[in-house]
């Protein structure tokens, strides 16, 4: 299609179930709209769209199946513009030339096409030049020249040639098209067409010639080398053709030497989702050159500019994937150069995630290793901050293994592990560990506090603890939310949001202590939610078997995760129940919701989450 004109596509359907039909889009134009109800595609793309815009894909569902189709693509091209101004006379016997120039892109096919075309003259349909020598007077007119890309057509205003007898003494014609643009180190080359009337012999002359070009008095000739030193514009040129009485001159054009233009640069090739990325190229073009940027195969998620060559943008959490064959090119008007095609990896934000044992015995193991969401295969660095003397790390691993002395009893606070894949680092919440004597057993505390609580309804968690030694506990807290209360003698957090409250509360530590030892539960958030009142049931199947087939006699509980996106279900709700199999999740607002269950063992392992499923609130 053509930028500037507007494009539409709407799919067909047939609906089956007689359900609503959910529309979506991958690779989406930034130039075009999408509607999600009818599937209809359109938009106008600018001057600055051209390019082609591939793999885009239409999918459908009703809620229980998907239907997609195949993946197109849409090539946006420059309006195309032919011109000139056709010389209207011509002389019996003397040559006739006319070429128009095209606006099309380099490499373009362009076919040209002539109505009307006079009897004695030629026409060259891949350049579109009409030349010939008329042989009788005469008007020649509704002559209409005509450029085709196979996409658009343009055609010059029609014009008329009217041919005359030659004078007898009439002046000589000259006429030709200089280039106007030359690369230094590379060859220029032009000679005019000339003709006299009476048949005389033409002398040529020249006036500003350039100092790297020569001249030929016999053809008017006029060609060259020019060297980088010799970079500039050479104005006012004037070929001129006499025939000892009378001469005729051509326009006086200019030439413009430029250094061989070249690009360089190395765009980074990964990008992570929700993280800015940007590139731009240089060139050894001089200050002030007014250089044009183009791009093909641009990132759906990025922008690009036409006047800098920066390609730059954030890509979200759907749009991870590979975009290949980006192709970077420049013009200074005279050339056009290219970076070599590259591609961009945008990867998922890296996360960090487990729950450290905070306490250790004199003599026994101690063993913690996290976990990430890198990909099998991913190169991971790991580090780790304020390491306990007594223990040694992995940076292959992130295992964190010891078995403290005696001398070492104590607490080792503000431990924090960090992974790294070379492009991002993920860090866990900073721990601390006790190393406690086996005479004085540490206490213990357990629990599941509530990840989330509507606006307006009351919050409580009070955790689970023992103490061996039978000695008084003192509970204590970190970040505690404004809006709640907390008991140091039993731990409990309670209270009561205000609308006003709505948002996360993050990093939420719960700690005992026996006076001697102690230890807490992994921190926590709270999401404060505005009300909503849409719902949705879940049921699932009990679980009774190990991966392995074996039977399990060790179920904790489940979890329920849900949230907006299927790869971001946020919302975390524990159930220490394992007999449940059916939970209703409240406070949902309008939108797609998505659902998954995990089953957790009372050793702490937990399963894989379960098919994923949707409901829409209205």
């Amino acid at each position: 299609m053509v930028a500037g004109q507007s494009y539409t596509f709407t799919p067909t359907t047939a609906n089956g179930g007689g359900g609503p039909l959910a529309f979506s889009i991958t690779n989406q134009p930034a130039w075009a709209n999408f509607d999600r109800t009818s599937g209809q595609l359109s938009g106008i793309p600018s001057p600055s769209s051209v390019g082609t815009f591939a793999n885009i894909q239409i999918s459908v569902t009703e809620g229980q199946s998907t239907a997609t189709l195949p993946a197109f693509a849409i090539t946006v091209v420059a309006p195309l513009t032919v011109s000139g101004t056709p010389p209207t006379s011509a002389i019996v016997g003397s040559p006739y030339s006319f070429l128009p120039s095209a606006s099309a892109p380099s490499g373009s096919g362009l076919t040209f096409s002539v109505q009307n075309r006079p009897a004695w003259a030629s026409f060259n349909s891949a350049t579109g030049e009409l030349s010939g020598t008329p042989t009788q007077t005469g008007s020649f007119a509704n002559i209409v020249i005509s450029a085709s890309d196979g996409l658009q057509s343009r055609s010059l205003p029609a014009f008329t040639i009217t041919v005359s007898s030659p004078v007898a003494n009439g002046p000589p014609t000259i006429s030709g098209h200089p280039a106007t643009g030359v690369t230094a180190g590379s060859l220029y080359s032009f000679t005019p067409s000339a003709s006299d009337p009476a048949g005389k012999r033409l002398t040529f002359s020249i006036q500003n010639l350039p100092a790297w070009a020569s001249f030929n008095t016999a053809n008017g000739a006029l060609s060259g080398t020019p060297a980088p030193s010799q970079a500039g514009t050479y104005s006012n040129i004037v070929i001129s053709a006499s025939d000892g009485a009378q001469s005729a001159s051509l326009p006086p054009f200019a030439i413009k030497v430029v250094a061989p233009l070249s690009i360089s640069g190395t765009p980074a090739t990964r990008a992570t989702a929700g993280k800015s990325y940007a590139f731009q190229p240089t060139t050894n073009a001089p200050s002030g050159t007014a250089l044009t940027y183009s791009i093909q195969n641009r990132p759906v998620w990025a922008t690009f500019s036409a006047s800098a060559g920066t390609l730059s943008g954030t890509p979200n959490a759907s749009q991870t994937g590979a975009y290949g064959s980006i192709v970077i090119s420049v013009s200074d008007g005279v050339q056009t150069v290219t970076l070599p095609a590259f591609a961009i990896q945008v990867g998922a934000q890296l996360t960090i995630s487990g729950n450290p044992p905070t306490q250790a015995a004199v003599g026994k193991a101690y063993a913690f290793q996290p976990t990430t969401n890198a990909p099998s295969g991913t190169a991971l660095t790991y580090s780790i901050q304020n390491k306990p003397v007594w223990a040694a790390f992995s940076t292959s691993t992130g295992a964190l293994t010891g078995a403290p002395a005696s001398s070492q009893v104590g607490t080792y606070a503000n431990i924090a592990i960090s992974a790294s894949d070379g492009t991002q680092t993920a860090a866990l919440a900073g721990f601390s560990v006790t190393v406690a004597n086996p005479a004085n057993t540490a206490p213990t505390i357990s629990g599941n506090p509530p990840t989330s609580v509507n606006a307006g309804s009351a919050y409580s968690f009070m955790p689970s603890t023992t103490d061996p030694s039978g000695q008084t506990l003192t509970f204590a807290i970190q970040n505690k939310p404004a809006w709640a209360s907390f008991n140091t003698a039993n731990g409990a957090l309670t209270g009561t949001p205000a609308a006003a409250s709505v948002g996360t509360y993050a990093n939420i530590a719960i700690s005992v202590s026996d006076g001697t030892a102690s230890a807490a539960l992994p921190p926590f958030s709270i999401s404060v939610n505005q009300f909503s009142n849409g719902t949705a049931t879940l049921n699932w199947t009990a679980v009774n078997q190990n991966t392995n087939g074996t039977a399990l006699t060790s179920l904790g509980g489940y979890r329920v995760h849900y949230g907006t996106s299927a790869n971001n279900m946020t919302t975390v709700v524990t159930l220490a129940n394992p007999s449940v199999t059916t939970y209703l999740v409240t406070n949902l607002s309008s939108g797609t919701w998505y659902f998954g269950i995990t089953a957790y063992a009372s050793n702490g392992t937990e399963s894989a989450l379960s098919n994923v499923g949707s409901k829409t609130i209205p």
